[in-house]
């Protein structure tokens, strides 16, 4: 294929710079553009596929024909530069920073403490800026539109949106006022609560600190720009890289003359369909046409029949569009463009609404593509060109099925697409349902139309089209034709649904499982469709129609996204505190303004050492099996390759003895690693890895907690705890109940992948390792232990993590082993940052639990007895899973005291990855799967839950079932503080008599305790070390063991200095976490790696300062400066080395007793939600939580971590789901298919309150490790789904006993719910609805 000789120079600016790069390479993307080549690496690389908005960055067009500017987002990581010929972008360098000026977005955002790790910080900020550039007082409804297409593990959302909201063009309810009021404070501000007379204070920044946006303080759009766009209106430009060739042509008939000539080529607008297949499938085309300048393509026009849309029109000016269209127009003819909005308001995030074009949308025709079955009902007609002239067809499902006939030619390309007016007797309505409500691939979507008889309610046309039912598309055609000149009624429905399930046919095998629930939601949005059908008519000719029973009203409507409001509750510090201490105050994280604007450095963010390679690796394929051969003949062939190393290269030792870093002769896992590809480039490392070719002899794998347990494949002995006499207790109850329960997995998702940078220092030995790991020394030990040296000569190096929630705690130390190893073979510094499918597929997950229960209880709900079974699937290697199963056993009552009690827990080897710690470590299985066989009790006795929660509750002084005494008051002071401050008792009043009113939506609420331990229950695990340096000038540096993970530990760890040392945080800095200044460092992880590193600075600093005492008391109105000075004169040491030997901690298992945990902390948490019992669908409405932290020592920071948590948790109980294939392999390997909460899933009332501080006497200044504590109570979220579900079923005649596993997903809700609609796919009997 002849390809043009020469490339055009690609013109753009970046930042107000101008770029001008002449051998541009299509295949390059401006994210690698921007880190690689220009050093701007505040844009992150998140997921690489446009899923999570860490790429985000802002893109300004000129119109040469409007002469208008715009500005959008945009994924950098879907970007091809060539297609910013003639753009200006903005990163977040660009909007400020700590050198220049901090914008106001950025200091806001930082301030009200919405970031953690940070790592997606700057693509919030850029979502934000971009929405700001086109509406300077946006409304609260665009503010969250702009950031469905951002992710974050950490905050929760809630800060971001507080710090948003005050940008908002409408008065919004807040607590960012002075005061720190808000309006959902009954007596809000500073407050003194009348039965305990504590100081209380909600809020936790304030607005008035804030500098006001000045928009014309931003860029302006570059004037060369401009008269480029003028200039080349009417100039092809070629872009010709190693593989590809860009054409981007200037007039329709250029474009079709090209795709005359290249008939294969693809147009590409946003590249956000093409450019997924090129990352994901490996597709590669030698041409690319561009045609986004050619104005046919955008045109935008009223006619006769309907709207006129350009194909290049972008999703989301379509949807600003039809907005306009629909205030503008009369009602009869809209009906169409208000089904396309509905739709359009939850496709995908902004940033790819902002990129993807409609004709990309029709073209690419995916099953789950929202719009296509729209505009298929709607009788949209496709105007199409070639060089053989124009053509128009009809957008119907034969095209959307790929029918030749009906089809687009090769050189042919749509040029517009009419989107017709609807008429009065036309009903359209469109539905969805995904695994999340916005930014989510549709688990099926439907569009439906009919037209009646004028006057009448006699079909004369109908249209009925489903997505996600097959690879395709799918019609209803045979059974709308049978329904023509039906009457729109219940025998019309009864018929209607059988011919549709038996029309549109779903194999039990087919893929993306959830059939039964599939083919309910046929049915079921085909019921929706006939009410709202009804209720239109009705509102057409109130006289003719009667009206729809008013309990079936609440199927009509969706769920609406609200603003969320929040409100935090803490106790403010004693008057008689020094003002200088900061302890106790919500201070700004230590990072919050870097954050913010970029400059935050990361693992991949460090500049390329001279002599870089980039290592990608070659991971096994299946499950189990013997490696027969490993051939990297062909790898070498790819240009850039260097070497590839495998487990021969390893000096040492190959990882340790449970784990290996290479595979050996054997693999045990899909994912594991078999060897690795270095080269010149990352992308001629992966293309290397590619090369590589493995030959197995397959092993029979086993992959379930089922298949283990037949098998006895267990890691490590069984854990046992019992207390009392269970026989005598099981004897002595009333009632006796059995039962089990699944928990699936959770995958980390922390938005920063596992990276590592490997340098040798070129003697001695050597090596310094860059690593984002949540245990620095591990990572030393391994990596010394691989390369046969002393542990001495390897430093490793932590500034900070973008995220880790346990997922760095052991997988680091083998990645950095596998580049350490490349890096002694070659000779060169080696980077290895791994892709998110490939972190997600080796780094393992939270532990899949199957539990087993049998509970005695007496009729009035006390629970006498009570024997568990726990298993936990560990995967294939121990990694933590002892660990895990001896957590989940001990913490396995949760909040309650059962006299006779016995638990037993196995972990279980099977051949998936190793699963590792997560966040919670174990208690929220075993606390979920507690709350399970209570609420189980409950229904039996049919007594309210939170009655025999209250009856069973440990209180006073108590003693666990190993043996641990504890005091249990604040547990129950939580307990009744969150009944109160939730308003419990009057919501769950309202609750049910909503439900009476309300047939297909229900609501539900639940309140839950929890008694949740911190730390590890071996002493040595809590040690911890420090080293703080006093400078000549007075300045402190602070070292400690603890990695800054986003739980704000280095920011802690500055306010204990501060208050120790009596000096400003001004005077205080705090470097990194090295093993060079602490050695042999504790893992950062278990809640406590604040209160154990900050008793260490604690230490440390008071040697310091009982050092200084003396000069002190001789100057005492001396300056710090003064006395620092003088201590060096008099040779008084200015460093210190801080150390605390750890909390006591021991558990004998062969007793089943001990003292595993130092203290408790307490808390409990109430929501309410709302369910659609047809879709499966739930909103999260409020969620009141109350916590016992004990003295605060940064409550912003501790707040945060509360906050993040329970979010956290919401998505392990009902949203994240892990799917494995039956052979091993993992397929939700990216936010493409998994999905963790988003902006549209947290409360819409999320109110957190400290419990009034207790003393602590363990910790420093009295606090408590919170970090992990409140991910269990997400699972209030869960109960209250089960509560609603409860509901739905009683009224149904359903059985009021029932088991719902977790996560409680929309598919497992709606199942639940069954009715005469799940029973007719289940082809028990047929339909009996009657309205």
């Amino acid at each position: 294929m002849a390809c043009p000789p020469q490339s055009d120079e690609l013109i753009f600016f970046v930042n107000g710079r101008k770029m001008m790069e002449s051998c541009a390479d299509p295949e390059e993307e401006l994210l690698s553009y921007l880190r690689k080549g220009l050093r701007l690496t505040g844009t992150k690389k998140g997921c690489g596929i446009g899923g999570c908005g860490a790429c985000t960055v802002m893109i300004s067009t000129y119109d040469p024909v409007s002469k208008k500017i715009l500005h959008y987002p945009a994924n950098s990581c879907l970007l091809p530069i060539c297609s910013l010929h003639g753009t200006a972008v903005t990163t977040v360098e660009g909007v400020g920073s700590t050198k220049t000026r901090i914008h106001p977005i950025q200091e806001r955002l930082a301030k009200c403490h919405g970031s953690q790790c940070g790592f997606c910080t700057p693509g919030m900020v850029m979502s934000m800026y971009a929405l700001l550039r086109n509406h300077p007082e946006p409304s609260m409804e665009q503010i969250t539109a702009a950031l469905d297409g951002n992710l974050c593990r950490c905050t929760g959302y809630r800060p971001i949106i507080e710090s948003y909201k005050s940008f908002a063009g409408e008065p919004t309810c807040c607590q960012l006022r002075g005061t720190g009021q808000c309006c959902l404070d009954q007596e809000g501000g500073v407050s003194s609560s009348s039965d305990r007379g504590d100081r209380m204070r909600s809020g936790l920044c304030n607005p008035e600190e804030f500098q006001p946006a000045d928009p014309s303080q931003e860029f302006i759009f570059p004037p060369e720009l401009m008269r480029m766009a003028q200039e080349q209106q009417g100039r092809t430009l070629f872009f010709q890289g190693e593989r590809t060739t860009w054409i981007s042509p200037a007039s329709l008939r250029e474009l079709l003359e090209l795709k005359t000539k290249y008939p294969k080529a693809p147009v590409v607008v946003g590249n956000t369909s093409v450019g997924l297949d090129m990352k994901l499938g490996g597709v590669h085309h030698p041409v690319i046409l561009h045609p986004d300048r050619i104005p046919e393509l955008r045109i935008v026009s009223n006619t006769n029949n309907g709207l006129m849309i350009g194909a290049a029109c972008r999703l989301a000016q379509l949807r600003d569009i039809l907005m306009k269209a629909v205030s503008g127009l009369p009602e009869e003819k809209t009906k169409i463009f208000y089904a396309l909005l509905q739709q359009l308001r939850t496709l995908a995030g902004e940033q790819i609404r902002s990129l993807a074009s409609l004709g990309g949308h029709i073209v690419s025709r995916g099953s789950t593509w929202d719009l296509n079955p729209v505009l298929a009902v709607g009788n949209s007609v496709l105007n199409l060109a070639s060089t053989d002239g124009k053509r128009q067809i009809p957008l119907t499902d034969d095209f959307l099925s790929g029918c030749e006939n009906a089809d687009i030619k090769p050189n042919e390309v749509i040029v517009s697409v009419l989107i017709p007016y609807s008429k009065k007797d036309d009903f359209v309505s469109a539905f969805r349902q995904a695994e999340r409500r916005k930014n989510a691939l549709s688990i099926v979507n439907s569009a439906m139309r009919v037209l009646f008889k004028p006057g009448t309610n006699i079909i004369m046309d109908l249209n009925i089209l489903y997505g996600g039912i097959g690879s395709t598309t799918v019609s209803a055609k045979k059974s709308c034709q049978k329904l023509i000149r039906r009457q729109w009624n219940e025998q019309m429905l009864g018929e209607a649904c059988r011919l549709v399930l038996g029309e549109i046919f779903l194999s039990p095998s087919a893929p993306g499982g959830k059939v039964e629930y599939r083919r309910t939601l046929l049915v079921s949005f085909l019921f929706k469709f006939y009410l709202e059908v009804l209720h239109g008519l009705k509102m057409m000719d109130p006289s003719k129609y009667p009206d729809l029973p008013k309990k079936y009203m609440s199927a009509l409507r969706n769920f609406e996204c609200r603003p969320p409001q929040g409100r935090q509750v803490y106790q403010d510090v004693d008057p008689g505190q020094p003002p200088q201490d900061p302890v106790g105050h919500p201070i700004m994280h230590q990072s919050g303004v870097k954050h913010a604007t970029g400059e935050a450095v990361y693992c991949d963010d460090m500049h390329p050492v001279d002599g870089e390679l980039s290592l990608a690796v070659v991971k096994s394929s299946k499950a189990h099996a013997k490696i027969v051969s490993i051939d990297a003949s062909e790898a070498f062939k790819v240009p850039g390759v260097v070497d590839v190393v495998t487990a021969s290269d390893v000096p040492g030792e190959n990882g340790t003895k449970n784990e290996k870093a290479f595979a050996g002769e054997e693999v045990i896992c899909v994912g594991q690693i078999i060897c690795a590809v270095v080269a010149e480039s990352d992308i001629q490392a992966k293309r290397g890895a590619e090369k590589v070719k493995i030959q197995y002899e397959e092993l029979e794998p086993i992959l379930t907690i089922e298949d283990a347990i037949r098998h006895n494949s267990y890691i490590g002995k069984e854990k046992k705890v019992e207390k009392g006499n269970i026989e005598r207790g099981f004897n002595s109850a009333d009632e006796i109940i059995e039962g089990k329960m699944t928990i699936g997995g959770q995958e980390h998702f922390y938005l920063e992948p596992n990276s590592v940078l490997v340098v040798p220092r070129g003697e001695d030995n050597e090596m310094d390792v860059y690593s984002s790991t949540q245990y620095s020394s591990n990572v030393q030990e391994l990596v010394a232990s691989a390369l046969d040296v002393q542990s001495n000569k390897i430093m490793c190096h932590t500034k900070r993590v973008g995220g880790a929630f346990g997922g760095k705690v052991t997988k680091p130390s083998y990645f950095a082993v596998i580049a350490a190893v490349a890096a002694n073979k070659t000779g060169r510094p080696v980077r290895f940052i791994l892709e998110r499918h490939d972190d997600m597929l080796i780094v393992g997950n939270r532990h899949p639990f199957l539990g087993k229960y049998k509970v005695g209880f007496m009729n009035d709900g006390r629970i006498v007895a009570a024997d568990i079974q726990a298993y936990i699937n560990a995967g294939c290697t121990p990694d933590e899973s002892e660990m895990v199963i001896a957590y989940i056993v001990l913490k396995m009552d949760n909040a309650y005291k059962i006299p006779n009690f016995r638990v037993r827990g196995r972990a279980c080897k099977t051949h998936l990855p190793s699963n590792t710690a997560f966040r919670g470590f174990g208690f929220p299985q075993s606390g979920l799967f507690a709350e399970t066989w209570v609420i189980a009790v409950a229904t039996q006795t049919g007594l309210p839950p939170e009655k025999v929660r209250d009856m069973n509750m440990y209180e006073g002084v108590n003693v666990t079932p190993f043996k641990e005494q504890f005091d249990a008051t604040n547990l129950r002071k939580c307990w009744t503080e969150c009944l109160e401050k939730s308003e419990y008792y009057s919501r769950k009043t309202a609750a049910e008599e909503f439900n009476k009113q309300n047939y297909w939506k229900k609501k539900g609420i639940a309140i839950i305790p929890m008694k949740f331990t911190a730390g590890f229950n071996m002493t040595f695990y809590h040690q911890a070390a420090a080293l703080v340096h006093i400078y000549t000038d007075g300045s402190v540096l602070v070292t400690h063991g603890g990695v800054e993970l986003g739980q704000g530990i280095h920011t802690k760890m500055l306010q204990v200095a501060s208050r120790e040392l009596k000096v400003p945080l001004s005077y205080i800095h705090l470097c990194e976490t090295s093993t060079t200044t602490v050695p042999n460092a504790l893992v950062t992880a278990g809640s406590v790696g604040s209160e154990t590193n900050g008793k260490a600075v604690q230490d440390a600093c008071q040697i310091l300062r009982k050092r200084l005492e003396p000069i002190i008391q001789k100057n005492p109105e001396g300056k710090w400066e003064d006395w620092v000075k003088e201590a060096f004169k008099q040779s008084i040491s200015l460093s210190a080395t801080g150390y605390f030997r750890g909390y006591d901690g021991n558990m004998n298992w062969e007793k089943g007793e001990g003292h595993p945990f130092t203290y408790f902390v307490y808390g409990a948490a109430c929501s309410e939600v709302a369910i659609d019992c047809l879709t499966g669908d739930h909103k999260n409405l409020r969620t009141d939580i109350v916590m016992d932290i004990g003295c605060s020592i940064n409550p912003a920071v501790d707040i945060g971590q509360i906050e993040g948590a329970f979010v956290q948790g919401i998505g392990l109980y009902t949203l994240e789901e892990l799917n494995y294939s039956p052979k091993g392999v993992l397929h939700t390997r990216g936010p493409d298919h998994y999905k963790i909460p988003a902006v549209c899933d947290i409360p819409e009332q999320f109110s957190v309150s400290l419990l009034s501080p207790s003393q602590n006497p363990h910790a420093i200044y009295a606090s408590k490790g919170v970090g992990e504590a409140g991910l269990f109570l997400g699972c209030s979220v869960f109960f209250a789904l089960r509560d609603a579900v409860s509901t739905a079923r009683k009224e149904r005649g359903l059985p009021g006993a029932f088991t719902l596993n977790s996560p409680l997903t929309p598919e497992r809700i709606r199942m639940a719910c069954a009715d005469d609609f799940t029973q007719m796919v289940m082809g028990l009997y047929f339909l009996r609805v009657s309205v």
